[in-house]
């Protein structure tokens, strides 16, 4: 790929808008939850984080500029991306594995969680994007995830996914740009459908009418420097031609 970082009035005018949100960045689960009962080696994987997001997340917003809103825990301990109300907010299980530390749960550390983690996640996202309507206008989000190459026995063949609710209007632009490159397999609302889970979005961008961003790669292509680098310019670029 060509280096397309923007500099001089084109970056800072990036920088004003770009907020970068990172639901899925932490694996940590604080020390008092013993792991939730979940063998450390899981905690590497893909359920307890989405292994790259924060790292292609930093790389793109260091050629961009803009800001960052990463995830402090793991997903497994609370799932920032999951309405309240969701079966899986504080998942009994996942891709087949147990979640001890998550079963039988009383209500009151249902709302411990809620309160301790959930709530200030998102109270503080509203407040940043609050920061930036008040100083440079309407920012655009870009919610960074990525996805396991396999889930549930079945093998996920697109190296990148755009997902969507109702606003779809950066990320239709952005597939048809994506699909120009050969060789790129691009989701539309894959590898599942922002229509079901889109929490953050949903509540931070489509309720405000803001423009958004909801990408998803696949954690073996940004498992290394290499693949953060080459992914980071090519989203970086992406974002120069939307915005």
């Amino acid at each position: 790929m060509l280096n397309l970082v923007p500099s001089g009035p084109r970056k800072t005018y990036l920088a004003q808008r770009l907020l970068f949100v990172a639901d899925h960045a932490s694996n940590f689960i604080p020390e008092s939850y013993e792991n939730l009962g979940v063998d450390e080696r899981y905690l590497q994987e893909h359920i307890a984080w989405d292994i790259g997001s924060l790292d292609v997340a930093r790389a793109v917003r260091n050629r961009t500029g803009g800001r960052l809103w990463p995830a402090s825990v793991s997903r497994l301990l609370i799932d920032f991306n999951r309405d309240p109300d969701h079966p899986g907010l504080i998942p009994e299980s996942s891709d087949g594995v147990l979640i001890p530390g998550n079963m039988g749960l009383t209500a009151e550390e249902r709302q411990r969680r809620l309160d301790r983690y959930f709530h200030p996640y998102h109270n503080g996202l509203s407040a940043e994007i609050d920061s930036m309507l008040e100083s440079d206008g309407k920012p655009a989000l870009i919610s960074m995830h990525s996805f396991t190459p396999r889930m549930n026995g079945f093998e996920r063949p697109w190296h990148i996914g755009l997902l969507y609710n109702q606003d779809d209007r950066l990320s239709r632009r952005a597939i048809d740009w994506l699909r120009r490159e050969p060789g790129l397999v691009v989701g539309d609302n894959e590898p599942y459908s922002g229509r079901l889970l889109n929490y953050t979005m949903d509540r931070h961008a489509e309720a405000r009418g803001l423009p958004y961003l909801s990408i998803e790669i696949r954690q073996d292509l940004i498992s290394t420097p290499e693949g953060v680098a080459d992914w980071s310019e090519r989203l970086s670029a992406l974002l120069r031609f939307l915005l």
